[in-house]
């Protein structure tokens, strides 16, 4: 199996494995629905909310949960192909496509399994100045994210052939 492939599923299966578990425990353990409780003081809270929408409250009107959906599995399919395209020895490339992926699928799922929305409980913030509620799989999203922009900027670009004199 080449390096790739090998850090794309340490990547992913976990995370994928995680989201869920966190997900049903979240869902589970954290109820009623909106109300924080406190895990590190005021600056963590796990809060359980049930988002219709995508990241930021971006919504797709009455065609959110489809929408989103389509656009999850769009979104996996550039992926497995970004990796498929790649040097059999980017393993930075491969872990960060992991973990999109496993993110783009972990809310996949939610969205297929009920209208009810994407569990998020992950609730950062000080006081009143709160970041968005969101979960593991988002988490990886903006990880693998950022991690594949390292790696586009660690890659050499070709150098422009010299022209003739």
């Amino acid at each position: 199996m080449q390096p790739k492939v090998r850090f794309f599923l340490a990547a992913a299966l976990p995370l994928l494995l995680a989201d869920r578990a966190s997900k049903v425990l979240a869902y589970a353990d954290l109820q009623p629905i909106g109300i924080p409780h406190q895990a590190i003081g005021d600056v963590v809270r796990l809060t359980l909310l049930l988002n219709r929408n995508a990241a930021l409250d971006v919504s797709l009107g009455s065609w959110s949960r489809w929408g989103f959906a389509l656009i999850a599995v769009i979104g996996v399919i550039v992926v497995v192909r970004l990796l498929w395209r790649s040097q059999p020895q980017a393993r930075l490339r491969g872990m960060a496509l992991g973990l999109i992926a496993a993110g783009a699928i972990g809310n996949l799922v939610d969205r297929l399994r009920w209208d009810r929305g994407v569990v998020d409980f992950i609730d950062l913030g000080l006081g009143s100045h709160r970041f968005w509620t969101f979960n593991l799989a988002d988490a990886g999203v903006m990880t693998g994210a950022f991690l594949l922009a390292v790696a586009f900027s660690r890659e050499t670009s070709p150098k422009p052939a010299s022209p003739d004199r």
